[in-house]
Order: structure tokens, then C-alpha cells, then sequence
């Protein structure tokens, strides 16, 4: 596999944000659907993926430089990778014989006869990658195989626990239901969604929700504010005018001689509370005046 920071054709110092904007123009360059005639285009795609993987992700980023992963996100089990024909004990075998060889000696006094010390040895080296007795875990190690995306979601959404589409790096297209209580930049984790592991256990799926700003709405907590034009009549007499909220249009008494911004409250049409229930909506009163002027109103005023 090549070298993640080849692949991005950035350096070594790199920083998070050009790392992202190389992944970004070589992804457009490379994706299949642009590249229809390029047999090569699926290939390249891949590998920038993979990079991005790695070098995209803070931690598995330090632990590819300090050695740790390969450029596939594998672990690298150092000192054990030159054991003749795949022999991971050979270097133990060897730093023994000889003259100035190291000696390994295992004592079984107090460890009940187990020459790898009662304690679990393999996890020790491997990081619990591999449990007592050179039995393979079942369970992939924390954070492999995790890919990360982040998804836009508009107020409405938020507000109707909606149904949305997260795209990652790879192409894939994902189905995310929102919980009923969203934060601005709170993570959801999809159990099992994410890449392949050589633990054969996928790793997960992590999407970071963004709530964009709407052209209607301003968020205050969990109070949603929104402007509501009445004409000067209205404002004068009163009158039901139609609000918009985040599920539908609800018709909100004015009542006769109502400033510009007063506040009309609607109670539970904000957004939902971690506790139960909801936020309010504040409609603010803004008058205005017909478009075009109004001669009898002009007249009367007269």
C-alpha cells in the first residue's frame, strides 16, 4: 500500500486543513462518475479514500507516523515482522545462540508451570490485540476500521427527528434517523458501518451533525425566533395571521395596536428539550405597509 501522504501528494508536516483540501480536489479527479472512461479512476478513488482514512483522523494520523499502522490502518507488530518464514518467536530463537547473543529465559516458579507468566502475555505485546494463549480477539481494537463524515441538517430536520442521508468518503450513501434531541457538532455513531478490519468486525460509522443557519428561523437555546410582517391595519385592529414553525403553519392571534416587535409566543414550537419536550417560537411583529402605497390610506391619514 502506498504511503497515505504519496497518495494526497502533500508533506509530512502537512496541516489538518490542507490534508482535507487535497483529499477533496483528488477525490473530484478521481470519482468514478467523472472519470467514466478511465479504467484506473475505481483504483485511484480507492487509494485516496484510504489515505484520507488515515490522515484525515488525528489519532490513527500519529499513530501512522510514529509506526504504529500501516498505511492500511492494520497494526504493525514491530520486531516480529523479520521472523523466518513468518515465524514471529524466530527473533527470540536467534538473539539466544551465539556468542553475545541475548538470553531469554521464561521461570515458571509462582506462575502455576506457565511459561508466559500467568499474566496475559500476548496482550502485553500486542495491545490486547490478541488474548491468552495466541487465541485471536473477536473484537476489533477501539477506533479501527471508524470512518467520519459530516452532514448539514436544517432546523426542520431537528425539530421532526427527520430521516436523513449521510455520504462518506468512500461514496457510501447512509440512512441516519435522528434522535430526538440534536446539538450543534454532536457525533452519531453507526454500530458496524464503517470499513473493514482484519478482526473481521467492521468498525463503525461516525457522523458529526452541523445545524446550518435558515434564512427563517435564529436559534437561541432551544427558542426558535422568526420575523412575522402584518399589515398596518392588522396591527391597528387585530387579527389571525398564519406563523410559519418548523412542522407546519399555525395561525397566531395579533393583538389590536401591536408594535413592531412585540413578541408573540407560541409555547412547545422550538426545538426539543434533552428533557422532554420542547423549546418555544417567538414571533416577532414587524409592520408593514403595502407594497405600491394604498390611496385610501393615504387619504385617511390626510
Amino acid at each position: 500500500m502506498k504511503d497515505p501522504y504519496d497518495v494526497l501528494g502533500v508533506p509530512k508536516s502537512a496541516s489538518a486543513k490542507e490534508i482535507k483540501a487535497a483529499f477533496r480536489r483528488l477525490a473530484k479527479k478521481y470519482h468514478p462518475d467523472q472519470r467514466p472512461d478511465d479504467p484506473r479512476a475505481k483504483e485511484r478513488f480507492a487509494e485516496v479514500n484510504q489515505a484520507y482514512e488515515i490522515l484525515g483522523d488525528e489519532e490513527k494520523r500519529k499513530a501512522y507516523d510514529r509506526g504504529e499502522i500501516d498505511a492500511t490502518g492494520k497494526p504493525r507488530f514491530h520486531g516480529f515482522e523479520g521472523g523466518a518464514h513468518g515465524d514471529p518467536f524466530a527473533a527470540f530463537r536467534r538473539a539466544g545462540g551465539g556468542p553475545g547473543g541475548a538470553r531469554f529465559e521464561f521461570r515458571t516458579s509462582g506462575f502455576d508451570g506457565d511459561p508466559f507468566g500467568g499474566a496475559d502475555f500476548f496482550s502485553e505485546i500486542f495491545g490486547n490485540a490478541f488474548s491468552g494463549g495466541g487465541t485471536r480477539r473477536t473484537t476489533r481494537p477501539d477506533g479501527m476500521g471508524d470512518i467520519n463524515t459530516t452532514l448539514d441538517v436544517s432546523v426542520e430536520d431537528v425539530a421532526t427527528a427527520a430521516k436523513v442521508t449521510a455520504v462518506f468518503p468512500d461514496g457510501r450513501r447512509v440512512a441516519v434517523k435522528l434522535p430526538r434531541y440534536v446539538e450543534d457538532g454532536q457525533t452519531i455513531r453507526l454500530k458496524g458501518q464503517g470499513a473493514e478490519t482484519p478482526f473481521g468486525e467492521r468498525g463503525d460509522a461516525l457522523v458529526k451533525l452541523r445545524i446550518r443557519p435558515h434564512p427563517r428561523y435564529r436559534i437561541e437555546g432551544r427558542d426558535l425566533h422568526v420575523d412575522l410582517p402584518v399589515g398596518l391595519r392588522e396591527a391597528v385592529v387585530g387579527a389571525k395571521v398564519a406563523v410559519d414553525t418548523p412542522s407546519g403553519k399555525v395561525a397566531v392571534s395579533v393583538p389590536p395596536w401591536s408594535s413592531s416587535d412585540r413578541k408573540l409566543r407560541l409555547k412547545g414550537r422550538g426545538l426539543p428539550l434533552k428533557t422532554g419536550g420542547n423549546g418555544d417560537l417567538y414571533a416577532h411583529v414587524r409592520i408593514m405597509l403595502p407594497e405600491g402605497g394604498d390611496p385610501a390610506l393615504e387619504a385617511l391619514f390626510r
